[in-house]
């Protein structure tokens, strides 16, 4: 493979016939933006950022890959003139990824990209077309929850609302600090929607139960999951040129917890997408986007049946 024609994540050696253990997806996705702009141009920000992560992880016993096979495959890209047909050919790239002989990281481009992700899961062996026995871990500075955004239903702040509408069991929201009072209403009469806010968990006056609480509830999860990781979820420091910096977030030791304890409970965790990725001529939004996919991997790997 050229890698500089094709870089690769964290700038590993691949081959380039599978069966591969890790297939890394990027979809430079953006249509529905509504305020920064450059989502389209995050996953390959990303990659390139990758090769200067460090390979080894504390929970590994070697540098990655730790003998397993890498893939970054080549990007969705699709020239349809609709919204609607725009994500479908999304659902229609991923679908083949979907099949549990690899696990799928994807690198994105907007939020929105997540309704087609979750019509793509629908065939995963461990769904077989039931979404209700999916739930989605969802980290992240906005709900997601509104039923449409400047008039469009499949926007990026429409993107966990529909994926409710297309019947996941449960949607597990970690961080939330932006939303509106609609938002905060269905929340709160959804069963399905459980919300640990960040004024919650990070309130300096406020003892740490509710953090305790939330890793508590992440142990207990079971069955499928997805994790959809919405850079902005960090706090504004960390990720300045994601579309919405918003302050009051995570730190990076906060999701690398989240992500250690997710990837060692009971739950299977069938793959993640972190996405809002735009790059900044700092670098640091990139790069904090890849540390945060590397520590996925490198959690998925050391919990490995």
């Amino acid at each position: 493979m050229n890698e500089e024609a094709n870089p690769t994540f964290l700038g590993l050696s691949e081959s380039e016939k599978g069966p591969w253990d890790v297939v890394i997806l990027p979809i430079p996705f953006e249509m529905t933006t509504s305020w920064g702009e450059g989502t389209e141009h995050g996953p390959a920000a990303a990659i390139e950022a990758s090769s200067q992560v460090e390979l080894y992880d504390p929970l590994l016993k070697e540098e990655l890959p730790c003998g397993l096979a890498f893939h970054t495959a080549s990007a969705w890209s699709s020239e349809a003139g609709t919204l609607r047909e725009q994500l479908d050919s999304i659902r229609d790239y991923l679908s083949p990824w979907f099949n549990a002989e690899q696990f799928p990281v994807i690198l994105g481009g907007e939020h929105g990209l997540l309704p087609p992700l979750v019509e793509a899961l629908g065939n995963h062996p461990s769904i077989t077309g039931d979404l209700s026995k999916l739930t989605i871990v969802q980290v992240d500075a906005h709900a997601d929850l509104r039923d449409s955004l400047n008039g469009e239903r499949f926007s990026h702040g429409t993107a966990a609302r529909r994926s409710l509408d297309y019947g996941i069991g449960g949607l597990l929201q970690i961080g939330i600090r932006a939303y509106s009072l609609d938002e905060a209403k269905f929340a709160k009469t959804e069963n399905r929607v459980e919300t640990f806010y960040a004024q919650e968990l990070f309130t300096p006056s406020a003892d740490n139960t509710a953090w305790k609480n939330l890793i508590h509830r992440i142990s207990q999860l079971s069955g499928p999951v997805w994790l959809t990781f919405d850079i902005d979820g960090l706090d504004g420091s960390l990720v300045p040129d994601t579309g919405t910096p918003v302050p009051g977030g995570l730190t990076h030791w906060g999701a690398v917890e989240i992500i250690q304890e997710l990837f060692s409970s009971e739950a299977e965790v069938i793959g993640a997408d972190v996405n809002e990725i735009t790059p900044g001529d700092d670098r640091l939004t990139q790069f904090n986007a890849a540390l945060i996919a590397t520590k996925i991997l490198a959690a998925h790997i050391a919990n490995r049946d």
